[in-house]
């Protein structure tokens, strides 16, 4: 989507070649008005002389007449049904006493949007029905409320009208800044097309993703999950940058896709590897199943409590050369631990949880040293059963794969305080039903490469929920072939993402294979995964849009300003938006939004009510900042954590 005033016109040419040259398909652009819709036809003459065909895309709010205007100019028409009849949304509840008395109300619909199905229909232009989770109609919320289901009856009803109309060149979109509420969503509008006999195309993208690694992994668990599914026809990666910088993403998650779909001789090889298995989720709602924490026993000499984490555990691998008494502190803080005085304290985003594959031997006292430290703290150390059998460490997690669990009944080696099981996907159904009698800590899982990594992970769980098995389980990813911290996002989230959407799994425990990102970091990647997919929280949630031509601020730059001064807070939730028309109704899972009204004048929302208006721009992340702390929820930030950014701004 481009990001420049549709009025510039030769800004937007440039833009608009720009993202052309990258190799994109379609460009949208923002037309607010009537001066917007003749700039429009400015733009699409002015591509064409300079040999440039790219098919445009008019985003319309609000303008229906507008929208015929520019039905001229470009080859496609972005539609919100939330407000290309309804106007701007009031919130108030509408009473309707039954379906057949909601459904007698759309009449104004097919008045308003008809004259510009007919245009399209004559100037075969296309037509994308964009519902958004945070814009839905006042009178679809009185009835469905915030829901997929709204979303998906949202759009059905615009999508009948253009039926009734024997006009069929349009696609879906299910857009929310949620990624659980856009693949449910998507799922629910596939569903009701497979029921009523259609097959229109989908356009899929988590809107208001953010930017960087957060917000590549966002789109990934969102996009990742359907293309897996093999759901979605075109891609829109929404990133608060610079619209060329969307194009790596798209195309990198397409080829993923491609990659794992079994249209790849490769894939589908894998697929038929997986044993046969019934695939029982219910797309009509979402039900995240919860792993057993870990209980104090009688006899635990430490407290165990502490190695899984209830919304969702992180484990890290340790390789043995970090154990130094010189490293100790470094290593600690890598875990997320806050160090006083040598010792290391659990905070917020500390690693639950870490796996050694290399034991250090007992004579090496400050490697022990270190590992009982954490021990101590409630962290859970896992050590591979044969090399504790060899050389005992006290109150270590015994990792065993399920048949050796199973032939020595769950025996643990001496001084181990549990059991955890490693498993690839290839554990028989009969084996599979006997782990509730091993009572382990945890299933460790990482499938087979010989196999599709997404099937027998389900094959699992569903074994799992068969016999109810509730083990916790910690996917296994491994970042072989992977040094580039944007591509590590993208493979994450879709890989592990997909699982942990459907609430399949309890944590993630990233691999590295080549060494080539810090311990922190990969820490760092995990939370970010586990809040992607609305696990835990161990920051601030930004809902921050992707700037387009209505934005009346430098997005990039005050979502960075805002970012720095609220990123400490979790649990919170901050929408940064452009502009009004992704405004209250975009910020619904938001519990502060940043909103621009005029050029350089901000509004501030607690949740979807504005609190102070026409604050100047340079005063605006301030008064954000006092308006967090009059409602309670801000902490200030760690002494050590603010010299850390100071640091980095000198450097």
């Amino acid at each position: 989507m481009g990001t420049t005033s549709t009025a510039d016109v030769e800004g937007t040419i440039e833009q608009v070649m720009r993202c052309a040259d990258k190799g994109f398909d379609l460009v949208r652009i923002t037309v607010q008005g009537k001066r917007e819709a003749n700039a429009a036809m400015k733009i699409r003459e002015g591509l064409f002389k300079k040999g440039y065909d790219i098919p445009l895309c008019a985003d319309m709010h609000f303008q229906p007449k507008v929208a015929m205007m520019v039905a001229d100019a470009v080859e496609k028409i972005r539609i919100n049904p939330g407000n290309f009849a309804d106007g701007t949304k009031d919130f108030e509840e509408k009473i309707f006493e039954s379906e057949e008395d909601w459904q007698s109300t759309r009449g104004y619909l097919v008045d308003t949007f008809a004259p510009l199905v007919e245009k399209c229909k004559d100037l075969n232009r296309a037509m994308r029905i964009g519902t958004n989770h945070g814009s839905l109609s006042s009178r679809v919320l009185s009835y469905y409320g915030d829901t997929p289901r709204g979303m998906v009856e949202s759009a059905i009803e615009f999508a009948d009208i253009c039926r009734s109309m024997d006009y069929h060149n349009f696609v879906f979109s299910m857009k929310a800044s949620n990624p659980l509420v856009m693949a449910q969503s998507y799922r629910l509008l596939s569903a009701e097309m497979y029921r009523l006999g259609w097959d229109y195309p989908l356009h899929l993208g988590v809107t208001e993703a953010g930017e960087g690694e957060d917000g590549r992994m966002k789109s990934a668990i969102g996009i990742g999950t359907l293309l897996a599914d093999g759901l979605g026809d075109t891609v829109r990666v929404s990133l608060t940058e610079d619209p060329e910088f969307e194009y790596e993403p798209c195309n990198r998650l397409s080829e993923i896709a491609l990659d794992r779909l079994a249209i790849n001789p490769d894939a589908e090889e894998k697929a038929k590897r997986v044993e046969s298995y019934k695939d029982t989720r219910d797309i009509t709602s979402f039900t995240r199943r919860h792993g057993d924490l870990p209980e104090q026993e009688e006899g635990d000499s430490v407290d165990v409590r502490g190695y899984l984490h209830r919304d969702g555990s992180v484990f890290a691998m340790v390789d043995k050369y970090m154990l130094t008494e010189e490293n100790a502190s470094y290593l600690y803080k890598e875990l997320g631990c806050k160090v006083a005085d040598g010792v290391p304290t659990k905070e917020v985003a500390t690693v639950d949880s870490i796996l050694l594959k290399d034991l250090p031997p007992s004579d090496d006292a400050a490697a022990r040293a270190i590992l009982k430290q954490l021990i101590d703290i409630s962290m859970g150390v896992i050590i591979p059963a044969d090399a504790l059998e060899k050389d005992p460490l006290e109150n270590a997690v015994a990792l065993m794969t399920l048949d050796d669990a199973l032939e020595k009944k769950g025996k643990l080696p001496q001084g181990a305080i549990r059991l955890a099981i490693s498993m690839d996907g290839t554990e028989s159904e009969s084996s599979l039903s006997q782990i509730a009698s091993l009572n382990p800590l945890c299933i460790i899982l990482k499938p087979n490469p010989d196999l599709s990594a997404l099937h027998a992970s389900r094959r699992l769980f569903e074994i799992f929920k068969i016999h109810s098995i509730n083990t916790s389980v910690i996917h296994h990813f491994s970042t072989e072939g992977t040094d580039d911290s944007n591509e590590l996002a993208l493979q994450l989230g879709t890989q592990i993402g997909a699982l942990l959407q459907d609430g399949n799994g309890d944590g993630v425990l990233i691999e590295q294979t080549e060494h080539a990102f810090l311990l922190d970091f990969i820490r760092k990647t995990c939370f970010s995964l586990l809040q992607g997919c609305r696990m835990r929280n161990t920051k601030t949630e930004f809902v921050s849009c992707p700037s387009c031509g209505r934005t009346l601020f430098d997005l990039q730059s005050t979502t960075a300003r805002i970012q720095e001064a609220t990123g400490h807070l979790p649990g919170v939730t901050v929408a940064v938006m452009g502009c009004i028309v992704n405004g209250p109704g975009e910020m619904a899972d938001a519990d502060f939004g940043y909103v621009g009204t005029i050029p350089g004048k901000v509004d501030l929302y607690v949740g979807k009510t504005v609190i102070k208006k026409s604050i100047p721009n340079e005063e605006a992340v301030g008064e954000l900042v006092e308006l967090i702390k009059e409602y309670d929820m801000w902490v200030d930030k760690e002494e050590e954590e603010q010299e850390e950014e100071e640091a980095l701004l000198v450097v």
